[in-house]
C-alpha cells in the first residue's frame, strides 16, 4: 500500500515564532549580588549538611579519629612550650606561661584551618562545580561552617586545659566574651578564604605558598612570646599589636587568663579586620563567579 505525504498548509508554512529575548539568560552569567546571597540562602541545607558530614568523615581512617582534631594543638603546644618556653626563656615575665601558650596556639590553629579549607574549597571541588549549576561561593561557605563545627570542640578542650593545670583558672562572666571575639574571628578568616579561594583558581602555586604565610603570621602574633618584652618601639609596636590575630589572642587572654576587660582598642581593630575582609572577600569572590570550575 502506497504511503501518502499530506503537504503543509500555507498557513503551517508561514507560522512565526517570536522569542521574547529579554527573558533568555546565559547559561552560567553572574547574577546580581543580592540575587547572588538569595541563592546562597537557598543552599543553606546543602551547607550544612556537607559541613557535618566531612566533619564526621574527615579523620575516619585514623585510629583515634576525631581525636587527632585536639591532639594536634596539644602536641604543638607542648613542642612550643618545650622550645620557647623552657630552652630559650620567652615565657619569663608572662603570668601562666602555660595558659598564654595554650590560648594562641588553639587559636592559631583554629584560624589557619578555616583559611586555608576556605582557600582551597573551590580548586578541590572542581569536578562538582563543573557538574552542576549553584552559586560557587557555597563551596568556600561550606568549608568555614565545617571548620567552625570543628573549632567547637578545640575551643572547649582549650577552656578546660586552661580550669584543670595549674595555677587553675577560674571562670568569669568575661569568658561570655569569647563569642562575639571567635564570631569576628570567622568573620575575618572567611574573608580572607574567599580572597585565596578565587585567587588559587588563577594561579594553583599560591597553594604552596599559604603554608609559609601562615607560619610566618603565627611568628608574627606572639603566640609565644609577649610583644612587649620583644619590641621597645612604640610605633612598631602599635603595628605589630594591630595585627587582626593578635587582637583576637590578646581579647582571649585578657578575659580568661587576666580577668580583665579587654581594651578597646583591640575590639576595634578585631572589627574593622573582620568587616573590611568579609566584605572584599565577597565582592572578590562574587566577580570571578564566570570562571570558577570552568579552565
Amino acid at each position: 500500500m502506497a504511503s501518502t505525504e499530506v503537504a503543509p498548509s500555507r498557513d503551517q508554512q508561514d507560522t512565526v515564532v517570536e522569542i521574547d529575548g529579554d527573558r533568555l539568560h546565559r547559561v552560567g552569567a553572574r547574577p546580581g549580588l543580592r540575587e547572588y546571597l538569595v541563592r546562597l540562602w537557598d543552599y543553606r541545607q546543602f551547607v550544612f549538611y556537607d559541613s557535618r558530614a566531612r566533619v564526621v568523615t574527615g579523620t575516619r581512617r585514623d585510629r583515634l579519629g576525631s581525636a587527632w582534631l585536639i591532639l594536634n594543638p596539644v602536641f604543638n603546644a607542648l613542642t612550643f612550650y618545650l622550645i620557647f618556653g623552657l630552652l630559650l626563656r620567652t615565657s619569663r615575665g608572662i603570668d601562666n606561661f602555660v595558659g598564654y601558650l595554650i590560648i594562641g596556639v588553639f587559636i592559631f590553629q583554629v584560624s589557619a584551618g578555616s583559611i586555608t579549607t576556605g582557600a582551597r574549597s573551590v580548586q578541590s571541588n572542581r569536578a562538582l562545580l563543573q557538574s552542576f549549576a549553584f552559586p560557587r561561593i557555597t563551596m568556600p561557605v561550606a568549608a568555614s561552617v565545617r571548620e567552625a563545627l570543628t573549632a567547637v570542640p578545640l575551643v572547649l578542650a582549650m577552656l578546660l586545659m586552661i580550669v584543670v593545670i595549674p595555677p587553675f583558672e577560674q571562670p568569669t562572666w568575661r569568658w561570655l566574651l569569647i563569642l562575639p571575639a571567635l564570631a569576628l574571628q570567622w568573620m575575618f578568616n572567611f574573608g580572607v578564604g574567599l580572597v585565596l579561594a578565587r585567587v588559587i583558581t588563577r594561579v594553583h602555586d599560591i597553594s604552596h605558598v599559604i603554608p609559609f604565610a601562615l607560619r610566618g603570621w603565627m611568628y608574627a602574633s606572639a603566640v609565644f612570646y609577649s610583644f612587649d618584652r620583644m619590641v621597645d618601639d612604640p610605633a612598631l609596636l602599635a603595628v605589630l599589636k594591630a595585627n587582626p590575630l593578635y587582637c583576637v589572642l590578646d581579647i582571649l587572654r585578657d578575659s580568661i587568663l587576666y580577668a580583665r576587660t579587654p581594651p578597646l582598642t583591640s575590639w576595634a581593630n578585631l572589627t574593622i579586620w573582620s568587616l573590611a575582609a568579609l566584605l572584599i572577600g565577597v565582592l572578590f569572590f562574587w566577580h570571578g563567579e564566570e570562571s570558577y570550575g570552568r579552565d
